[in-house]
């Protein structure tokens, strides 16, 4: 079985650095070369929805929804448990919470209307 051997001085790259010549055209790597294109460079915007469970100063109210910075939810507003991430069965359970509060609403004022009249 044959052996080949390359040696370090025998390589013209290694000559010409130790001899300090510099080469004079460029050495091809490769022909085909990974092309990539940036379309934008701009920093993702992180931000969480958001349902306040109690009232938080500078911020809302109990039960409003907001959109605040991914970090202020994580390291705030979740350890202390005044805020929850909105979710599809979070917004029905709202709703219905709403309408709840509006029928019993009207229900009152009917009731002191009908007494209203006596």
């Amino acid at each position: 079985m044959a052996s080949t051997t390359l040696s370090w001085s025998s390589s013209t790259w290694v000559q010409s650095f130790s001899t300090g010549k510099v080469f004079k055209e460029p050495t091809k790597l490769s022909d085909k070369r990974a092309t990539f294109l940036i379309l934008a460079q701009k920093k993702a915007k992180k931000t969480r929805a958001i349902i306040l469970k109690e009232d938080v100063s500078e911020l809302g109210k109990k039960g409003q929804l907001l959109n605040v910075k991914a970090g202020f939810y994580r390291n705030y507003l979740l350890p202390t448990g005044k805020a929850q991430i909105v979710t599809p069965d979070l917004v029905k359970e709202m709703k219905m919470e709403e309408e709840r509060i509006e029928a019993e609403k009207k229900r009152v004022k009917e009731e002191a209307e009908q007494l209203a009249y006596f």
